[in-house]
């Protein structure tokens, strides 16, 4: 590995219960090499009375962290991008995920379950970038902000993608696998706009 940013491969493994994995070739790339926790491979997929299973809860805990990660990175770029685009990607990021977060934790404590889960944790997320991907992203601005941002993001997102999907394969609350099959489908978008975008720089 030459650089912070280069990607690395996350064992297939570290998500069984995806029915797939993030989509494109490349979509279980990992800067940090971070995995799903191992006691969560073993999620039910039975539902309970409520009408939810252990995966939507996982599903849910494991997302909120992982979204807020996204956003501390998008409003570093509000401040450190040069380009336009990256700034409005940003925007768009910050726009979209912020209400998901809210909608997760409410659903969390309507299951009686917590926001967070213990080990889990920042850093267990699929795609999470290490406390060093983050800081390093911190001293850049201008276009080296730009291109790094949007690698660590590509990778962020295909991670958010990989566990959208475990969702819709193996949940049973029609509310998260509705919210999962948007993500599937707005950040694969997105990773699109976002390669396009370092193909020019």
């Amino acid at each position: 590995m030459k650089r912070v940013f280069s990607l690395i491969v996350v064992p297939v493994a570290a998500f069984t219960l995806a029915a797939c994995g993030g989509g494109d070739d490349d979509s279980g790339h990992s800067m940090s090499g971070h995995s799903m926790p191992a006691h969560s491979m073993g999620a039910s997929s039975a539902p309970s009375a409520s009408g939810h299973n252990a995966q939507d809860v996982m599903f849910a805990q494991m997302m909120i962290p992982h979204h807020r990660q996204a956003l501390t990175m998008a409003k570093q770029a509000a401040a450190k991008a040069s380009s336009p685009e990256v700034k409005k990607l940003a925007g768009q990021i910050e726009q979209a995920q912020q209400p998901e977060i809210e909608k997760m934790t409410g659903w969390l404590k309507t299951w009686g379950e917590s926001v967070s889960s213990g080990d889990m944790g920042m850093n267990h997320g699929s795609g999470m970038m290490s406390e060093q991907d983050m800081k390093k992203l911190g001293t850049l601005s201008g276009k080296p902000f730009d291109k790094a941002f949007l690698q660590m993001m590509i990778q962020h997102h295909q991670g958010a993608v990989t566990m959208a999907k475990a969702e819709q394969a193996s949940g049973s609350s029609a509310d998260a696998k509705a919210l999962a099959s948007s993500i599937v489908t707005s950040q694969s978008a997105e990773i699109e706009t976002m390669r396009r975008l370092l193909t020019s720089m």
